[in-house]
Formats: C-alpha cells, sequence, structure tokens
C-alpha cells in the first residue's frame, strides 16, 4: 500500500491517548496508532448485515419439521431474535434474511422488522439456491459498495462486533472470520491461525489428533471484493471461498471470548439451553 511520509506535532495529551492504543501486534507503534484512528474516523460505518437462515435443519429434526432453524427456541424466544437484537445493539440496522425451509414463519413473526428497530428486507433461497454462498450473490445489489456483516442463523453468541470491526480495519482485511474454540472441533471448520492471519481452514474434517480446536463461529465481516470471489457455481463459503482466501493471505481471524452456541447441532442445543444469558 501507498504511504506518505508526514510530520505533525500533537498535543502531549493526545500522544498519551494514542500510546494506549499500541499493543505490539495489531497496532505495533505511534504511526500505526495514528493510521489506525484515521482509518477508523473515515471507514465507512457498518450497518448492513445478511442472515443466513434458509438451511433445512435436518439434525434439528423433529423441531424443524414444523419450523425453520433459526427460529428455534432458546428460553423462551427464537434464535433469530438474538441475533437481531445483537445487530441492532451494535446499530446494524439494515438486514437482509435469506429464508428458504419454512421461512414463512421468520416472515410473519419479525415482519418488516420495525417492532425491532432495524429494517428487514427478505430473499427467498431457491431449491438451486442452496449453500453459503448463492445467498450473497442474491443479495449483492442490495449490499452496494459498502462492507458487510454475514450471520448464520443458528449462531448464539455474544461477540463485540465493534471490536471485530476494529480489528478488520487494523489488518486492511478483505475478509474477517469471528473464531471460537470448543473441545470437539471436528463438527465445525477448524482453524489455524498464525497472527492475525488464518493458514489454515478444514471443513468438517475427520476427527484425529491434532486438530486445532480453534473454530469458525459463523460470522463474517466482508469488504465488497469479496464478489470476486463469488460466481453462479459457487456453492459454499466454506469449501469453495475461504481455502481460496487462505492460500492468498487475505483470511484473517478473530478470536473472541463470548459465549458461542450452534443450534443446529442437538448436543450443543441442549447446552444452549441451559447457559445462554
Amino acid at each position: 500500500m501507498d504511504r506518505t511520509r508526514l510530520t505533525i506535532t500533537l498535543k502531549k495529551d493526545i500522544l498519551n491517548q494514542l500510546d494506549e492504543y499500541i499493543d505490539g501486534s495489531r497496532i505495533r507503534n505511534r504511526s500505526h496508532a495514528i493510521e489506525y484512528v484515521l482509518s477508523k474516523y473515515f471507514a465507512p460505518k457498518i450497518k448492513k448485515a445478511v442472515i443466513l437462515a434458509g438451511g433445512q435443519g435436518l439434525k434439528m429434526r423433529p423441531f424443524t419439521y414444523e419450523m425453520p432453524k433459526a427460529m428455534i427456541s432458546v428460553n423462551g424466544r427464537p434464535v433469530l431474535d438474538y441475533i437481531i437484537e445483537s445487530l441492532r445493539r451494535y446499530d446494524v440496522r439494515e438486514l437482509i434474511i435469506s429464508i428458504g425451509h419454512q421461512g414463512n414463519k421468520i416472515k410473519q413473526y419479525f415482519g418488516d422488522g420495525s417492532k425491532w428497530g432495524v429494517k428487514i428486507t427478505y430473499l427467498e433461497q431457491g431449491r438451486l439456491e442452496i449453500g453459503t454462498a448463492a445467498p450473497l450473490l442474491q443479495a449483492k445489489k442490495l449490499i452496494g459498495d459498502q462492507p458487510f456483516l454475514v450471520y448464520y442463523g443458528d449462531v448464539l453468541a455474544t461477540i463485540d462486533l465493534n471490536d471485530l470491526v476494529d480489528f478488520h480495519l487494523s489488518n486492511n482485511a478483505l475478509a474477517t472470520m469471528a473464531l471460537t474454540s470448543v473441545n470437539r472441533s471436528a463438527d465445525w471448520g477448524v482453524v489455524r491461525v498464525q497472527g492475525s492471519h488464518v493458514y489454515s481452514f478444514l471443513e468438517k474434517p475427520d476427527q484425529r489428533k491434532n486438530l486445532s480446536n480453534v473454530i469458525n463461529a459463523g460470522i463474517y465481516l466482508f469488504e465488497p471484493a469479496i464478489f470476486n470471489y463469488l460466481t453462479e457455481n459457487t456453492k459454499r463459503l466454506e469449501k469453495d471461498v475461504f481455502p481460496k482466501l487462505v492460500e492468498q493471505r487475505k483470511l484473517f481471524g478473530y478470536m473472541f471470548a463470548g459465549q458461542w452456541f450452534d443450534v443446529g447441532n442437538p448436543d450443543v442445543y441442549q447446552q444452549a439451553v441451559k447457559e445462554w444469558k
């Protein structure tokens, strides 16, 4: 990236505040701190999110015979209700929800989103538009030329989205994947990181002794350039896109310490019912 050298004079108290950003890894020195603060100030705000809620939820039958997976209840509220609440809390209010199996029940429950303080646009996921990539292509015109979040509709997480955005900006990333850790990682996308980069990604690998416990949490922040990696033949982000980004060192991993549950997994769902707050 092209840079121009500048000489500036700052008040001591401002300099002290800048020094607080320096952590030796994400922000290494004063120059980097100044660049980070300015890029954060001028960066476009994250206003839009795509929620993938079209899956059939085969593992969660018999619940999903009658309802979409995103509407499964945890402590009296649908999973999707928690997701929308979290996005609104961080002022992400333009939501695009991809629906498929039993999708009308999502539309009936949430409507246009006004009761939740958000604006919801629904995209019908056709029979051929399966997987996690096709819904993004459907949403491309609605997303426009701004960075956007992608959230899996079966994920419960206490994640600081502002910090995720800061991490993304500080790395000048094309794609940032939220990461969490579990005891049995083979059921999800297993990740290895080196610094901030994801250098290995295996989607639901066979059980083996040397697997990392770090996994894909199903929450992403993408720049619009991600669409350069999506075609009509692209089915799944996990198998068709992320491995390419890893090869090109364009996929970054954001580790967070909050709660995380995949309610599409029966065992994890039972855990969520007991522990989710």
